[in-house]
């Protein structure tokens, strides 16, 4: 794991868009498409700002959820809303979108089928990954129902998840992330660092950033 520092989060979002802009036009020299991993909330919207102008064939890049609330894609809470309002403008209009969401099924019943669809994009050619203080990435969280299975070796691509008090979920498995070509994780603030840091002497089931650490580049500002 290697922590790159930054004065402030603005320039963060600059160095990191760039960072990622320059790994998808090596990827696309070497293959014919790259599929792009990212995640939701609200940290990753300024570096789309950035990014969505990259001079790249975004065409040829395939862009997936790290993990999805299973709402509608026009609803406030779905992460597919802030991708299309804030990476898929500019030049990256003509990237491809991977939705997960199916309406009328839950995540248990359309998971089988979106693990099938998304086995020939793998493996992620590009991943970058948000964490909560509480040593979440993606939607695999500390006690959720199951979380073992998710990081299993022989976990399913995709998988369904519960939390107690929260929409249902779905999420790319432990490994699905852990395979990534190049992986890169986003945090601000003392208290997301030091949840990174302490995770590393955790189990995965503890602290499950740990599945993905082997490999990962750490992007930081106060």
């Amino acid at each position: 794991m290697n922590i790159v520092e930054y004065p402030d989060r603005d320039l963060l979002a600059m160095g990191l868009a760039d960072a990622l802009a320059s790994e998808l036009k090596n990827c696309l020299l070497v293959h014919p498409s790259a599929s792009f991993v990212v995640p939701g909330g609200t940290t990753p919207g300024p570096i789309f700002d950035s990014l969505c102008a990259a001079d790249l064939d975004w065409s040829r890049v395939n862009v997936m959820l790290s993990d999805e609330r299973w709402v509608p894609e026009d609803h406030d809470r779905s992460n597919a809303k802030l991708l299309k309002d804030r990476l898929f403008q500019s030049r990256a209009a003509q990237a491809k979108f991977v939705p997960f969401y199916r309406d009328g099924q839950t995540p248990e019943q359309a998971s089988p089928a979106l693990s099938e669809q998304l086995a020939d994009q793998m493996p992620i050619s590009l991943l970058l990954l948000g964490m909560g203080a509480d040593m979440h990435t993606a939607s695999l969280f500390p006690g959720a129902v199951g979380l073992d299975t998710m990081l299993a070796d022989d976990a399913p691509l995709v998988v369904p998840v519960s939390v107690a008090g929260q929409e249902p979920r779905i999420s790319f498995s432990g490994p699905a992330l852990a395979g990534a070509m190049a992986k890169h994780l986003v945090i601000y603030g003392s208290e997301k660092r030091a949840a990174l840091e302490r995770a590393e002497g955790l189990d995965p089931v503890e602290a499950p950033i740990k599945a993905v650490m082997s490999g990962l580049t750490v992007h930081w500002a106060e």
